[in-house]
């Protein structure tokens, strides 16, 4: 039987991933850094061994790889890596100990856009602190693959939606009342002409890419793959569709982004930026060619069926 030591389980793609791998007979150990709960609770978590661990702590004093590494993983799957140092660590201890190492990236290792839609290859000019961090991780853990023979693969999910959480909305925030202004049939301002784009990806999906990566070891290893829907939406076409969705002909107005910013939230204007900037519209031909990747969802039928469970909370409306 295959060990797996997942880390960061009970995240959003842990919620899908974990149940996947108890259904294909690994021997999952999933390592919290609290009690947290998976979003969606399925029988398949009775069966894994939860391991508590505060990452940050253990790495300032040199113990979370040795740790890691003993208890005997054939694979190790990190989903809560954020810097070189941290990624450097894990896989200095696991070197020659594990069979394979899938990282959590993130698209937003690419920065802007110069080719869509863009192919994993594409250079990267990364900027803001994360994807510039995830882009230094990715260089890192690659460079070890092709140099040592480190068993690595990359997975760089988009705007992650599913049931349990609001996703990325058509105005590039996460605040529920755009949702809602579109259920009742209000106005909808957008910023720009709402041309630019966001790429969502439903946390099975990206759970099914593991999947693959990990049934494909030979394809996947030393590679970075994007795990993504298969087309991005633009703003205005997002709105448009949810708009719809709820039963109503689209209401849209525009103003440019500055001055859009001035009526809205400082953190929901900011968010945006950052979303609208980086405008992501990735490739996923090599994950299809290598993996067998098919997404079950489009980006809308993702968020739809998010916006669905929020509704039945009462969160929207």
């Amino acid at each position: 039987m295959t060990r797996t030591v997942v880390i960061g389980a009970t995240g959003h793609v842990g919620t899908y991933l974990v149940p996947r791998l108890v259904e294909a007979g690994h021997e999952v150990v999933a390592i919290s850094r609290g009690q947290a709960q998976p979003y969606s609770p399925n029988r398949a978590w009775d069966e894994i061994e939860i391991r508590t661990m505060d990452r940050a702590a253990m790495e300032r004093d040199g113990s979370f790889g040795p740790a890691i590494r003993a208890l005997k993983p054939d694979i190790v799957i990190d989903m809560i890596c954020f810097t070189p140092d941290s990624a450097k660590h894990l896989t200095e201890a696991l070197a020659d100990h594990i069979g394979h190492f899938l990282h959590t990236g993130t698209i937003w290792t690419h920065g802007f856009p110069t080719v869509v839609p863009t192919p994993e290859e594409a250079p990267k000019r990364p900027f803001g602190d994360y994807g510039i961090q995830k882009e230094a991780i990715e260089t890192y853990l690659l460079e070890e693959a092709h140099r040592s023979g480190f068993p690595a693969t990359v997975i760089h999910p988009g705007h992650i939606v599913g049931p349990g959480w609001a996703p990325l909305n058509p105005a590039g925030h996460f605040n529920l009342s755009v949702f809602s202004t579109l259920a009742r049939h209000e106005t909808l301002i957008l910023p720009n002409f709402g041309l630019e784009t966001v790429h969502h990806v439903h946390a099975d999906d990206v759970a099914q890419m593991f999947m693959g990566a990990i049934a494909n070891w030979r394809a996947s290893t030393g590679e970075a793959f994007h795990a993504v829907s298969g087309g991005a939406l633009t703003l205005r076409g997002y709105a448009e569709a949810m708009s719809r969705w709820f039963g109503h002909e689209p209401r849209l107005e525009f103003l440019p982004y500055e001055t859009w910013a001035e009526s809205q939230m400082p953190e929901d204007a900011q968010a945006t930026w950052e979303h609208i900037a980086r405008s992501p519209n990735c490739s996923i031909a090599k994950a299809e060619r290598l993996l067998g990747y098919r997404p079950r969802y489009t980006s809308l039928q993702a968020v739809q069926e998010s916006v669905a469970w929020l509704m039945a909370k009462g969160r929207i409306g």
